[in-house]
């Protein structure tokens, strides 16, 4: 079984976030960068079918060479190959990047059997490039997944099979496919492993092939609408009150705990 993961490079969260000069993007020079949490999961995803069923897992991303960091972290989860697509470090809408990867499905000479993605990127949260990509290839394509199970053919040359789990408004919805196959998954579908040290020495010494897909420009812009700038909201201000001392702070303290409905 021959498996490909799309993976994002994307911002640690819990850092501040500070926008650039212009008010056009995120200032990320001072940011760690990680892959989303989604994503984490489908390669680990990838690498249990692997397990049980034999092939090889391939991870790729679109981005700058920095990225090539991030497919070394899948490496060493235990994916056999990483394929970078790099740009010139601009993001790339919904629409460009599905562009690029189907190019390098279509490039591959043995197709893929199932391609996997994360539900949505940590940073951006577009939910379309895996749709995007399905649609393109004439591949049928179920989002959202939390449960994932693969039949290979029981008879020589008989289509492998998929059968997909998830949760929408407390109800379990299956869905049951022929592969090849996009299929987007959750956090939570799996507890990504933690890459072992020899995993983490062959991801170092790995080959990562890498191309550069011309910019196509590409963007998801709705009619009539444009990116003016970005503003970070105001974060909310925490003082402590000082209430008063001695005496005379018994009062205040005796109408704040009564606002807290704490007074008999």
């Amino acid at each position: 079984m021959e498996i490909l993961v799309c993976v994002k490079r994307v911002p640690m969260v819990g850092g501040k976030i500070v926008v650039t000069a212009d008010g056009q993007d995120v200032d990320t020079r001072m940011s760690g960068f990680t892959v989303s949490p989604h994503e984490e999961c489908a390669v680990e995803e990838a690498v249990r079918l692997v397990e049980r069923h034999g092939g090889s897992v391939t991870v790729l991303t679109l981005g700058p060479a920095d990225a090539a960091g991030q497919l070394r972290d899948m490496l060493a989860l235990g994916a056999s190959r990483a394929v970078l697509l790099e740009t010139d470090g601009r993001e790339w809408g919904p629409i460009a990047t599905a562009e690029a990867i189907v190019a390098a499905v279509r490039g591959r000479e043995t197709p893929y059997d199932l391609l996997l993605f994360g539900n949505e990127a940590a940073d951006t949260g577009d939910y379309q490039v895996g749709v995007r990509v399905a649609h393109a290839l004439g591949l049928p394509c179920v989002t959202g997944i939390k449960n994932l199970e693969v039949t290979a053919g029981a008879e020589a040359g008989a289509a492998a099979s998929a059968r997909a789990r998830r949760e929408y408004r407390g109800t379990e919805e299956i869905y049951d496919l022929s592969l090849p196959a996009v299929i987007s998954v959750k956090e939570g579908i799996n507890l990504p492993r933690y890459p072992s040290l020899p995993g983490r020495l062959r991801a170092k010494r790995a080959t990562i092939e890498s191309s550069s897909p011309p910019w196509s420009g590409a963007q998801w812009h709705p009619e009539g609408l444009r990116k003016e700038r970005l503003r970070v909201p105001a974060g909310e201000s925490k003082r402590a009150e000082v209430l008063g001392t001695g005496a005379d702070a018994v009062p205040a303290l005796v109408t704040l705990l009564d606002t807290l409905g704490v007074l008999p």
